[in-house]
């Protein structure tokens, strides 16, 4: 009788079945990832300063650009501006590493770093908004819901898409429509969950019993399903109807997932979350978090970073460095060093990696060249981003910029093939997953994009 009760939540048909309410009913080929977790950085990392060195600028620090300078946000711009921090060679694979961020350094063999991104815009919310949907402008669907909408969740208990925040965490520029189903049906819509909140969503924990909401929830479906009929079936409409009872059913699993005193001293520790920094320890309970929402069947889960009170970004991008990079990027990294190693890891050590794919990335990179003394503007013309499991080459380097870290100059790569290739790690051809809307197929990669063979092992 329990591995009955099992078996009806969880899906137990053959590989590449989708569980129920699943766009698709089967994955276009074998996937190598069921899950996705996206640690954004909002505000743009310096990719010269964290993934990229380039001696060239320390060569020609302080001596005018050789070449064009595009315009820039603020067009305020200085000369050729060494790096403030050191990168080693780590790992057996020997790719460099920033020394802001050590921890992640020792799990580089794990990492697929990609140093030729590109993106077509340079302003922080059409930016994020490009990021995040493939569209500059809000109105459509996040990569999450897009992900949920194709291939569902494996836990009926529990949306699909998950938005983790934490500590001063708000959402970057561009607010909640970053997250947003656009015109997906409205379950697929990200779910914020406040990581280390009494109540992590709000109202989550009721006062009546749950025999009594039953009853309510029961009430209300006789009306709603009569209605339902008649609009034939509106996608929203049913939605609507089903997030009522997932909202139910969270009350119960949402607590429990938060509830972390069962994990060990030892877990805590590794995330950082005895950390004497309250925004290394709130972002580590997100990661936490994160691994735990992937053990539960969620398929897409992003993270938040936190403000930091002294030499960082504004709250919505807080790696932005203007000014003072130094110590805003030593700031930030601090905060998501260590808990994003210790995800890495322990995904690795409980056998998670290998089906979920990390994606670590910003919205675009900073200049070579300073913007006043110490700071660097947004370059979205070649910056680095990584990816980690889900079926990745690990420890291995794509593209290139040039000399300066200016231009992506070696297997440029755009933000549709980003998407292109995780959701071919999901299983799905980015072409085929559609959704008909105001008379035109739209899919997350709009006409764009392709599968980069080259970094899948």
């Amino acid at each position: 009788m329990a591995l009955s009760g099992l078996m009806s939540d969880r899906p137990t048909a053959a590989a590449g079945d989708l569980p129920p309410g699943a766009a698709i009913n089967k994955t276009h080929h074998a996937p190598k990832a069921k899950h996705v977790i996206f640690c954004f950085m909002s505000g743009g990392v310096s990719h010269v300063d964290s993934f990229d060195p380039k001696p060239r600028l320390m060569q020609d620090h302080g001596k005018p650009m050789p070449v064009k300078i595009e315009r820039t946000m603020f067009n305020n711009n200085g000369n050729i501006m060494a790096s403030p921090f050191e990168f080693t060679p780590s790992g057996k694979s020997g790719i460099p590493v920033s020394n802001v961020f050590p921890h992640v350094a020792r799990m580089v063999d794990e990492l697929t770093v990609i140093r030729s991104m590109t993106s077509p815009l340079n302003e922080h919310a059409q930016a994020n908004f490009f990021m995040h949907t493939g569209f500059p402008t809000m109105g459509y669907p996040s990569a999450g819901a897009w992900a949920a909408y194709g291939l569902g969740t494996e836990n009926r208990d529990l949306p699909g898409y998950v938005v983790l925040q934490s500590g001063s965490a708000v959402p970057p520029h561009g607010g909640v429509s970053l997250y947003s189903n656009g015109f997906l049906p409205g379950q697929h819509q990200g779910s914020i969950l406040k990581a280390d909140q009494r109540e992590a969503i709000r109202n989550i924990r009721s006062r009546d019993s749950q025999a009594t909401q039953r009853q309510r929830i029961d009430f209300v479906r006789q009306f709603d399903q009569p209605f339902l009929e008649q609009t034939s079936a509106d996608a929203q409409v049913e939605a609507a109807i089903r997030n009522y009872e997932t909202a139910f059913r969270m009350q119960s699993v949402v607590p429990e997932l938060c509830e972390i005193s069962g994990e060990t001293q030892q877990t805590h520790k590794l995330y950082g979350l005895d950390s004497d920094d309250r925004e290394t320890a709130a972002y580590g309970r997100q990661c936490l978090l994160a691994r735990r929402l992937v053990e539960r069947g969620v398929r897409f889960i992003e993270l938040s970073c936190l403000t930091k009170d002294i030499g960082a970004g504004g709250a919505a991008n807080p790696w932005d460095q203007h000014g003072a990079l130094k110590q805003g990027h030593m700031a930030m990294a601090r905060q998501v060093d260590q808990p994003i190693a210790a995800l890495i890891q322990d995904l690795r050590e409980r056998g998670l990696l290998d089906e979920t794919l990390i994606v670590w990335a910003g919205e675009f990179g900073r200049t070579p060249f300073s913007q006043g003394s110490d700071g660097r503007d947004h370059n979205p013309y070649g910056f680095s981003i990584w990816l980690a499991g889900g079926g990745m080459k690990p420890g291995t380097i794509y593209g290139a910029t040039d000399d300066f870290g200016y231009y992506a100059i070696e297997n440029k790569m755009t933000v549709y093939d980003l998407w292109a290739t995780v959701l071919h790690q999901l299983g799905v051809d980015h072409e085929e997953m559609t959704f008909r809307y105001g008379g035109r197929d739209f899919r997350l990669t709009d006409v764009h994009g392709h599968v980069v063979k080259e970094i899948i092992s």
